[in-house]
This record gives structure tokens, C-alpha cells and sequence, in this order.
């Protein structure tokens, strides 16, 4: 069992020394973020993602900026053989697992000219990209799970983070994607699979930590808001109108939130879901 802090101090509930932690869609904008927050606690740590050269890069990056081990590895999470054999190279290189960070999702986008109708709406929403959505964000998260959890109980010791989001727990405003001179029907929208992904991710969050209790392995969700990126400036003013703290958060705003989270620090928290949102869901 992973032993409660005690009479520690409050730093030394953060550190990470000598632990390994995987992220899932480890190169992208917060996947680096997160491993970022693990390794400058002292973690070693490995990130899947589906392109070799920009994974091998980003953990390059980090593990040298933090002087720490960091590996990348490119691996399809939503085929179960390629999980497990990055699972067994990982524990040949690593020797241990002691964190997992499902941070992976699909980016559905359908190019301009394969459909004849909007293909965000539901009414049209493809069925090859629904498929591929839950396969790597929800079942994705599962496989990984699977592997990793496995090794973590078989230990003794382990917490996984399922990211998830504030649509997990609110319906998304469709106002806030709508454009000036498009009929009704032909709105874009946020696709189903999105809030039924992270919706997912909270129930598999609740599953992972009751299942694994008794086998000092946690789980909990991290709901973060929307982060700004580039967005066009008509659509951050849509959506900053939903939250209280009236913008989006920076790209740095989570890390020390998962550094809690897969620490010591939140050593009696399990089954659980924390919101950082700027107040949206408060509304």
C-alpha cells in the first residue's frame, strides 16, 4: 500500500524521486506540460504518442531541461498488442511504473469536400470517426490501464490520472461555436464524442479506484477548461462570457494540479474529480 504522508512535511509529499510515470499523447501542447510537472519533481518518465521523431524529441527536451530519464515511444494506444509491447520495453528500460497520465484524445477533424453536410452535427456525424474517437480517447485510456494498472498493483503502489475535462460534467454551449449566416442546420458544433469520452473517463476514474484499492493503486480525474492556443479571438470571447474568471487558462495552469494529484500530497484521494475551470461549472 502506498504509505499516507504522516509526519512529513508538505515539500517533501511532492517529490517524485526515483518514479516512473507514462503520459498518453505525450507531445502534444499539455502532454509535455504534464510530463514536464513529473520530472521537475524528480520523476523519470516515458510518453506514447503515434509519431516517433516528435515523441523521441519532446522527451528529449524535458528529461534534459530536468535532468531526469525520459524516453518516447511511439505507440498506438488503441491496439492492445502495441500497449503491451510498449509496456514490456518499458519496464525492460524503466524497470518500474508507478504513475499513468491518460492524456490522449482524438482531433476529429473531416477535410472540406468529404461530406455534403456539416459533419460536427449529430444528425450527420460519421460513424467511422465516432469509432475512432472512443477508440483512443476512452478505450485508449482502458488498454493502458490494463497494462500499466497491472504492474502498478502487482507492486503495491501506483496512481493514474484520467484527463478529463468540464464536459465531462456539463453540456457544451453550442452557442459558442455558431458563425453569422449559416442556417440552423448547417451550424458547426462540438461533436458528440468529446463529452462522451470525457464523460467515460470519469466512470473509468470511479471503477480504477474502487478495483484497485485494496492494491495501493489510485485514480482520479483532472477536469481542466478550455486553454488558450491561438484560437480565433471570436470564440474565446464566446466562451470567456461562460466562465467567471472571464478568460481561458494558460497552458501552465494545470501543472501543479497533476503534480498533486499523482504525488503523495493527495495520497487519501481516490475515485474523485477536480475541476479547474476558471468557474465555468460553478455557473
Amino acid at each position: 500500500m502506498l504509505s499516507a504522508v504522516g509526519d512529513r512535511s508538505v515539500k517533501d509529499s511532492f517529490d517524485l524521486s526515483g518514479r516512473v510515470a507514462i503520459i498518453t499523447g505525450g507531445a502534444g501542447l499539455l502532454g509535455r506540460r504534464h510530463a514536464a510537472s513529473v520530472a521537475e519533481l524528480g520523476a523519470s518518465f516515458v510518453l506514447l504518442d503515434v509519431d516517433q521523431d516528435r515523441t523521441e524529441a519532446a522527451a528529449r527536451q524535458i528529461g534534459e531541461r530536468f535532468g531526469v530519464k525520459g524516453l518516447g515511444l511511439a505507440c498506438d494506444i488503441a491496439r492492445q498488442d502495441a500497449v503491451a509491447a510498449s509496456a514490456a520495453r518499458i519496464l525492460d528500460a524503466m524497470g518500474r511504473v508507478d504513475i499513468l497520465i491518460n492524456n490522449a484524445a482524438n482531433n476529429p477533424k473531416v477535410e472540406d469536400g468529404n461530406l455534403d453536410k456539416p459533419w460536427s452535427r449529430l444528425e450527420n456525424f460519421p460513424l467511422d470517426v465516432w469509432h475512432v474517437d472512443i477508440a483512443v480517447g476512452l478505450t485508449g485510456a482502458m488498454l493502458c490501464a490494463q497494462a500499466f494498472g497491472t504492474v502498478m498493483a502487482r507492486a503495491g503502489r501506483g496512481v493514474i490520472l484520467n484527463i478529463g475535462s468540464d464536459l465531462a460534467v456539463i453540456g457544451p454551449d453550442q452557442r459558442i461555436y455558431r458563425k453569422d449566416g449559416v442556417r440552423e442546420d448547417q451550424q458547426p458544433v462540438k461533436p458528440v464524442t468529446y463529452s462522451v469520452v470525457k464523460a467515460g473517463l470519469v466512470g473509468l476514474t470511479r471503477y480504477l479506484a474502487t478495483y484497485w484499492a485494496d492494491c495501493g493503486v489510485r485514480a482520479n480525474a483532472l477536469l481542466p477548461g478550455g486553454v488558450e492556443a491561438g484560437q480565433d479571438p471570436a470564440f474565446i470571447a464566446k466562451l470567456t462570457n461562460l466562465i467567471p474568471m472571464g478568460r481561458m487558462a494558460k497552458p501552465d495552469e494545470y501543472g501543479a494540479a497533476v503534480a498533486f494529484l499523482v504525488s503523495d500530497a493527495s495520497s487519501y484521494m481516490t475515485g474523485a474529480t477536480l475541476s479547474i475551470d476558471g468557474g465555468r461549472t460553478a455557473w
